[in-house]
This record gives C-alpha cells, structure tokens and sequence, in this order.
C-alpha cells in the first residue's frame, strides 16, 4: 500500500467518526460508554482500597495481640527474675509464697497429655466415619451422617462438660472405683468435640481422591477394602493429617469443658484414671483473682504464651503438611 492510498484512507475514517460524532444517537452512547467505565474504574480503585484496608487491620490485630502476650509473658523472666528453667521444668505451683514457686509441669503435661488422649481416641474414629461418608454409603453420609456432624460443631462446649460431669464422671467412678474426674474423661471429651473437625476434613480430603485412581486399582485386580487402604486413603494423607492437626489445635486451646471433668488438682498425674489440670483451666481459675503487674499474674501470662506458641506450632504444622501436599 502506498504512502497516498494510507493518507486516503486516514481522512475517509476521520471523516466517518466526525459525521458518529455529529449524530446525537452515537454521541450519546459514546457519553454513557465513557461514564459507565469511569464508574467502573472508580469502583475497581474503591474495591482494592477497602481490601486493603481490612487486610492491614487484620494484620495490625494479630501483630498486636502477639505483641501484647509475648510483653506481658516475657515478663515473668525479664522483670520478675523467674529463670525459664524453673517454670518448665518445675513441680511446684505457688505464686503468693515467699520466694514464689513458679513450676508449670503439671499445666503443660496436663495438656498434652488429654490432647493425646483425645487425638487417640478421635483419630481413628474420624477417618473410620470419613471413608464411610465418601466410600461405603455416601448417600447416607450426606443426608444423615453430615447433618450430625454439623449438629455437633455448633454444641456450646459448656454442655459437653456438663454432660461430661453428669454422666462420664460418675460412670467412671463406678466402673473403675476412682474419682472419676481424670485426665481419662478429659480426653474422652475432648475426643467428642474435635471429631467432627477430624471428619469433615478428611471426608473432603477422601472426595478430592480421582475416581480413576479407584478405576485402576479394581482393574488391577485390587479389592474394595484394599482400595480404600492402598490408594485412597494413601492419596489423602495429607488431608486427614490436616484435619488431625486441626483437632489437636482445638483440643489444646479447650477450657471449659475439660476444666469441668478433669479435678483442677496441681499434682502430677501418674496414670489415666488420675486428675489433672491443662493451662486453660488454670487461666480461667485464676486469671480473676490475681493483681496486674505481681509476679501471680504475670505468670499467668507466660502460660497464654506458652499456649500461643503451641497454637502457631499447630498453624505451622498444617501450612508444612499443605506445601508437601501442593509440591507433589
């Protein structure tokens, strides 16, 4: 094409959009054109602004909350002069005595020790009840097992102590001939309130599994059974062990509900019939009646930090298993 056919070609197509421009009708439309993508530009600014705004709060909160535990746990060993040493490996528990005794072994074993339980006895039943919902009857799993599921999420864990406390308790002490307020029936609570997290985590981790991975190993002669072991739950490890972590995450952080079953006792628990008390529960006891700033109180800090750590190990735990997850 020639220098003078593009020269004519230029003024035929500037002339046509000068006669669009004359035309009230296209005028128009080329107006609202362009107010309705300046609207839409303004929005799009607005959107992202307030997202960003919300986004920074939330990690201004977080950085704040963090910032205030660990100043106000530190405290014990910074300004009142307790030595690390002492507060996690020591036995005896009595701040108001002179010099005071800051051992917290029996909160930190009693933790662990009903999140284990718990863990135990919640582990295995989850999966169980997950490869029922997605491999055995998944119609019965959606319309009955699920709903329960969900029932059970949204009961007040005050009232999965207090039915611990009426009926756990006293059954233990009469079929074993103890207290019955135990490290055993705080486990056993705490198994029924992280079940359904454990559950729905793992039925989600199962569904994900390829259907031709199941083709494929009933072609190869595989059984349902050898299946569900060998392949799918093998594939969704990583899943389940989500959800387990999760559930150990929740079981650490519970209060009233083990504090209700559990004895509150400040002694070392020799076995599991024996009673305990977590860091929770000796948080909640006696947070109320301690003084701002005395060492009693600051103390009491160290073991929210103590619980924090442990929440943030748990979130770390869950991230790691997900990146192992996504790299394969």
């Amino acid at each position: 094409m020639s220098a003078e056919q593009r020269t004519t070609l230029l003024q035929q197509g500037t002339t046509v959009r000068a006669g669009q421009m004359r035309n009230p009708a296209t005028a128009k439309k080329l107006s609202d054109r362009f107010h309705i993508n300046k609207k839409h530009a303004w929005e799009e600014k607005a959107g992202k602004l307030i997202t960003a705004v919300c986004a920074g709060l939330l990690g201004l909160l977080t950085l704040s909350i963090l910032y205030f535990i660990a100043s106000r746990g530190l405290a014990t060993f910074m300004v009142d002069g307790v030595s690390v040493s002492q507060f996690f490996t020591g036995t005896k528990w009595d701040p108001e005595a002179e010099p005071g005794q800051f051992g917290a072994v029996a909160f930190i074993l009693g933790s662990f020790g009903v999140t284990l339980i718990a863990t135990l006895i919640a582990a295995p039943l989850g999966i169980g009840a997950a490869v029922y919902m997605t491999e055995i009857a998944p119609r019965f799993g959606q319309k009955v097992l699920k709903p329960v599921m969900e029932l059970l999420v949204g009961i007040p864990s005050v009232v999965y102590g207090y039915v611990g406390l009426t009926l756990l308790v006293p059954f233990l002490r009469s079929q074993f001939d103890i207290l019955g307020f135990s490290l055993l029936a705080g486990g056993i609570v705490l198994a029924v309130m992280i079940l359904p997290t454990v559950t729905s985590v793992a039925a989600d981790a199962i569904a994900t599994v390829p259907q031709e991975l199941r083709n494929a190993s009933l072609a190869l002669g595989a059984t349902r059974w050898q299946t569900i072991r060998h392949v799918v739950l093998y594939t969704a490890r990583s899943g389940c062990l989500t959800g387990v972590v999760l559930g150990m995450a929740r079981a650490f952080g519970e209060a009233l509900a083990v504090q209700m079953v559990i004895g509150n006792t400040l002694k070392l628990p020799g076995g599991l019939f024996d009673p305990s008390i977590t860091l929770t529960s000796g948080i909640t006891l006696n947070m109320g009646n301690t003084i701002p700033g005395t060492p009693y109180h600051n103390a009491l800090w160290s073991m929210c930090l103590v619980l924090l750590a442990m929440s943030l190990l748990f979130i770390l735990v869950v991230r790691l298993i997900g990146r192992k997850k996504g790299a394969k």
